[in-house]
């Protein structure tokens, strides 16, 4: 039986979401080995997300099944107000069911997605929103321009070889500076990278006097609710290694994929070696040590990983 009168019938009026949902994918099982840096990598990264990203936002964060460290983080920062929607799963979805909670639930009308190892730069959100209103039937905006597969974005080519509005241009557009940063963040050989830059181009596309570099990428992206919609759900059976269905399912659909022309975000990986100005030596190439060649040889180096990775599932999957 109810007793007394409900006090939420005397409310008024509710609040509304902003129109933005910046959403955060986080895991990190444990702080030691891989993830020992993670959880600052993490702060970080919130930290300069909320800087000075040049609109206003909500921010959802998705934790797939973090340690007990990290959730207590994370409902701190729900509490200080820094965080307005927190999702803890008890278990690790993927990446491709953690997307289908995050794409088909944030409440903006534009979600910018981001994984939790991302440092952003000021006006990343404004400068993203920018090219997702002022270009026609956009899929995703990445903030930041690096070299991407063809693939990935013939849609994108398609429509802008077929506009008479739409400039299409070749060249070095990306600065070696900008293209190696990227490209060591996530150990690439810098030989081998220069050698790729010096035979491979850019691609951009100036429409109504805007300018964007071609190609996206799923680790960072902002995009329309209602476009992200008519490509879930994800059917993922590993946690990782089938993300590209994202880029994928956009180009087939004839969405385009865009970058903005300079770079307002950066991959940090699972190290603070970029922030505290020591990524030149956390990507070297391996040095002259018999042992350092050995097991950088592709069959060693496959075995190993392989071990690897079975460890961890054995622990933690």
């Amino acid at each position: 039986m109810r007793k007394g009168q409900n006090p939420a019938k005397s409310v008024q009026t509710v609040a509304k979401p902003e129109r933005i949902t910046v959403a955060l994918l986080n895991y990190i099982p444990f702080l030691a080995g891989f993830y020992t840096e993670a959880l600052e990598v993490l702060k970080v990264s919130l930290s300069s997300m909320r800087d000075d990203p040049g609109m206003p936002f909500d921010l959802l964060v998705f934790d797939n099944g973090s340690c007990a460290e990290v959730r207590d983080y994370l409902i701190a920062e729900k509490t200080a107000g820094h965080i307005q929607y927190l999702v803890l799963s008890e278990k690790n979805l993927g990446k491709g069911g953690a997307w289908n909670i995050i794409l088909a639930g944030a409440p903006g009308e534009i979600i910018s997605y981001t994984d939790s190892d991302v440092l952003f730069h000021p006006t990343w959100l404004s400068r993203s929103v920018e090219l997702l209103e002022e270009f026609p039937r956009v899929g995703m905006v990445t903030a930041r321009p690096f070299r991407t597969r063809l693939d990935l974005y013939t849609a994108t080519l398609e429509w802008a070889q077929t506009t008479p509005e739409a400039l299409l241009e070749r060249g070095q557009f990306i600065p070696w500076e900008t293209y190696w940063e990227f490209n060591r963040s996530i150990g690439r050989n810098e030989a081998a990278n220069r050698e790729e830059y010096d035979t491979t181009q850019d691609v951009r596309v100036t429409y109504q006097g805007r300018t964007a570099m071609v190609g996206a990428s799923h680790w960072q992206f902002t995009a329309y609710k209602s476009v992200l919609q008519q490509i879930l759900p994800f059917e993922m059976d590993r946690p990782m290694g089938q993300v590209l269905q994202l880029d994928e399912r956009l180009n087939s659909k004839g969405f385009l994929r865009l970058m903005v022309t300079d770079p307002l975000t950066m991959n940090l990986s699972n190290s603070m070696d970029y922030i505290n100005g020591t990524s030149q030596v956390k990507y070297q190439t391996p040095g002259n040590s018999w042992f350092k060649r050995l097991i950088n040889l592709p069959p060693f180096k496959k075995i190993l990983l392989a071990i690897h990775d079975q460890i961890f599932r054995w622990f933690y999957a």
